[in-house]
């Protein structure tokens, strides 16, 4: 108990839940010279040192050899970023001599334990690197038992928390049984702490005002004296960036149909003079129907019809080079992280890779011509990718006299996009016509059922049942 107290992001747990971890902790034995964790291997299991001493190396591509970043000792630990689900490790970490270490497993154990007591919240993890700190929260799932409408919720009583959904920024979600709302918990400490004040309430004016099938709906908020909340849709299909690892590469079909989705949604912020300036698959979700929709992130902001903005802001892999170059940019950063978008999900990776941040950002300004193109993108795609992926042209059609009708008008001026969104896709979308079969949706039963919100997924060829309001008459006209 005591080790698992000197655990700063775990030492706010509970009591009776800080015992159920220290009773599913693993005693594990390592000699002098044994390689602990080692760098690029995927890690699910997280250590804390009870006995002994251990280093932290790191292996850059310019160097040949490893470079000793830290040492850690009794009462220290690693491998937290296992617990997330963040995947690679980043570094190694060898015996310096013989080291006894408490160990938790992700999957088996951590999870559960969770799972179990998930209306409690955890303090942020800050994972540091060069570029940026990122702070993990846990999603959380909430039920309220009344109404399918939003109106009359008036606060916290009117929900009971059940589960967690997953992680993200600041806070954690809830969801509704009946009407299966998500409620966004939002640590005010947190925000506060990392100077994200005007980020938050810039993504909750934006958000209340977005009305588009495609874009999370953000109904209500509430606050306490400790937190802010958010009450929103919610979408038990899963993010797009799970179902992509699980699948490894989608076909051009699901593609076109996901791409389609989240062109609609940056079509309507771009119409509200909003760059997203984040789009990824992690950022995008699935409805119980199989549509992708946009969630809120603080990176949304409202810029003004043809004006710029300077704000270093987004993920490396999917940033601009206007964005890291800074000479100021528009929804055209939108448009390059959307060819991004579009190679990573027939690929199955990222255009622009490195070992830390900063190569990738200098990969990125060398630009997409030099990149060799899987085979698994077609030749009309890597058109499309690579029209999308160049500044002048993008800043040219996306400041033309159609304004922030902007990322459609652009994209259908690129016959590559013509070719590959031809026919049923966006027609179904905005005509409520028969649906087009889509491979890869999820068979949902009951909201509550944890296995519905990303572990079932079946192979079967589903049909969509959803159809939406035809709200982009210009792009029907344009097919």
């Amino acid at each position: 108990v005591l080790c698992v107290c000197s655990v700063s992001f775990l030492q706010t747990l509970p009591e009776d839940v800080i015992i159920k971890v220290s009773d599913v902790m693993e005693e594990m034995h390592f000699a002098e010279g044994e390689h602990i964790i080692q760098q690029g291997t995927k890690g699910d299991t997280f250590y804390i040192i009870a006995k002994g001493l251990v280093k932290v190396t790191e292996r850059k591509e310019s160097h040949k050899e490893e470079e000793v970043v830290s040492t850690l000792s009794e009462g220290q630990w690693f491998g937290e970023s296992a617990l997330w689900g963040n995947g690679e490790m980043t570094a190694n970490v060898i015996a310096e001599e013989d080291v006894t270490c408490l160990t938790i497993d992700r999957d088996q154990q951590f999870s559960s334990i969770i799972r179990l007591n998930a209306e409690y919240t955890f303090e942020c993890v800050l994972l540091q690197n060069a570029m940026c700190k990122t702070i993990i929260y846990l999603d959380l799932i909430c039920f309220s038992f009344d109404s399918s409408d939003p109106a009359p919720l008036q606060g916290l009583n009117d929900f009971q928390v059940i589960r967690t959904l997953a992680m993200g920024e600041f806070g954690h979600v809830d969801l509704n049984l009946k009407s299966c709302f998500a409620m966004r918990v939002l640590k005010k400490q947190l925000i506060l702490g990392s100077g994200q004040r005007e980020h938050v309430q810039r993504e909750r004016d934006i958000l209340m005002e977005a009305h588009c099938p495609f874009i999370v709906r953000l109904y209500k908020t509430f606050q306490n004296v400790d937190s802010l909340y958010m009450l929103t849709e919610v979408c038990l299909g899963g993010d797009l960036f799970t179902l992509l690892k699980e699948k490894g590469t989608l076909d051009e079909s699901s593609a076109k149909f996901y791409t389609a989705c989240v062109v609609e949604a940056l079509t309507f912020l771009h119409r509200q003079c909003v760059v997203y300036r984040d789009v990824k698959p992690e950022n995008v979700v699935l409805d119980e129907h199989g549509y992708a929709k946009l969630i809120g992130s603080g990176c949304l902001k409202k810029i003004g019809v043809g004006k710029k903005t300077w704000t270093f802001c987004g993920t490396p892999g999917y940033l601009a080079p206007e964005v890291i170059l800074n000479p100021g940019y528009g929804v055209s950063a939108d448009m390059w992280s959307l060819g991004v978008f579009v190679f990573e999900l027939l690929s199955g990776r990222l255009p622009f890779c490195g070992f830390e941040p900063m190569m990738i950002l200098t990969e990125t300004i060398r630009g997409i011509d030099h990149l060799e193109f899987p085979k698994t993108i077609s030749k009309s795609a890597s058109s499309l990718i690579k029209r999308l992926c160049r500044l002048v042209l993008l800043h040219n059609l996306c400041n033309m006299r159609h304004r922030f009708n902007g990322i459609f008008y652009a994209c259908f001026h690129i016959q590559a996009f013509q070719r590959i969104f031809h026919n049923i896709y966006i027609f179904f979308i905005f005509h409520q016509q028969e649906q087009p079969l889509r491979e890869t949706g999820p068979e949902l039963k009951q909201p509550h059922q944890s296995n519905n919100i990303i572990n079932q997924r079946n192979s079967v060829k589903t049909r969509l049942r959803e159809t939406h309001p035809c709200i982009c008459l210009q792009q029907v006209r344009l097919l």
